[in-house]
């Protein structure tokens, strides 16, 4: 098997990167992540990772593309304005048709991303959406529920002194997170949980 691993992060790639290896699955990482904003958020966690690959012995391939104003456009062009759904209209397939192709371009069988690690991710969706691009582009796609070890694999990434990030990465997701971390008395007077996503609709309706 020759795997390119989407990589989201450093933090994210802990587990996924230890449960590959126990299975003696070495894996390339592939960093293409348009959708992390601003631009210091963007090279920290960029850095991290090559610091983190370097640490780790991995071959990492970085596709670098940035851009605020272009991401923001496209959200709100393939959204039609309905921010909440712009992971699933934007962000997950201008990833995820980006590593297939790079993928099929380079002679990788078998794509995977740490998107399946994250236990605030949709993930349900991006499995869904790998095995139809899987079908499209004739790669095969390996699914890990990596959630098994949220916690291990954030205690290993502070412990290793990776660098934690606070929200999943555009500015929409940093708004929400920022939201419900400084609203956490109105979440529990409203009996809810301080998510991005009980954020997002308590800021509709501001």
């Amino acid at each position: 098997m020759k795997l390119l691993l989407h990589t989201c992060c450093a933090p994210c790639s802990v587990y996924c990167v230890k449960t590959l290896r126990s299975e003696n699955i070495e894996p390339t990482l592939f960093w293409y992540n348009p959708n992390i904003h601003p631009m210091n958020e963007y090279v920290l966690r960029r850095d991290c990772l090559k610091e983190y690959a370097k640490s780790r012995n991995l071959n990492l391939v970085i596709e670098d593309e940035y851009g605020l104003d272009e991401f923001v456009c496209n959200v709100n062009k393939n959204t039609m304005q309905n921010l909440s759904k712009r992971c699933e209209t934007y962000c997950y397939p201008l990833r995820f048709r980006k590593v297939f192709e790079y993928a099929k371009a380079n002679g990788f069988d078998t794509v995977s991303t740490t998107l399946l690690y994250s236990i605030y991710q949709k993930h349900d969706y991006i499995a869904k959406l790998m095995e139809e691009l899987s079908k499209e582009y004739g790669i095969n796609f390996l699914y890990r529920d990596f959630r098994e070890g949220w916690r291990e694999g954030q205690d290993e990434a502070r412990a290793a002194g990776l660098y934690m990030q606070k929200y999943c990465g555009c500015v929409y997701s940093e708004e929400e997170s920022t939201f419900a971390r400084k609203n956490k008395a109105l979440f529990k007077k409203l009996n809810l949980k301080p998510t991005n996503e009980n954020a997002r609709k308590l800021l509709e309706k501001v």
